[in-house]
């Protein structure tokens, strides 16, 4: 499986280091899927609600409605615009 891979966003939460999201754009090029990864590793472990390191696939339009505008939300529609630009 070849997967093309763009980073979206990377955020830390806090000075420790194993405290972090990342979003991902991907695509597989074997299924032909574009979808956001997002993949953690937090310090708070199972006893807050989620395991404390683990990765989820979105779909695009799922991702994109999320609430709250990140980072990641604007590079994406960034990206996706610039496939719709026409060339001057």
């Amino acid at each position: 499986m070849a997967l093309l891979i763009r980073e979206l966003q990377r955020t830390a939460k806090g000075a420790v280091t194993n405290d972090e999201d990342w979003w991902r754009l991907v695509f597989d090029t074997d299924t032909k899927r574009l979808y956001v990864e997002h993949e953690w590793q937090h310090t708070e472990g199972p006893e807050a609600g989620r395991p404390s390191q683990g990765k989820e696939q979105i779909e695009i339009a799922d991702y994109l409605t999320q609430a709250g505008q990140t980072a990641g939300h604007r590079e994406l529609w960034q990206l996706i615009q610039t496939l719709f630009r026409e060339a001057h």
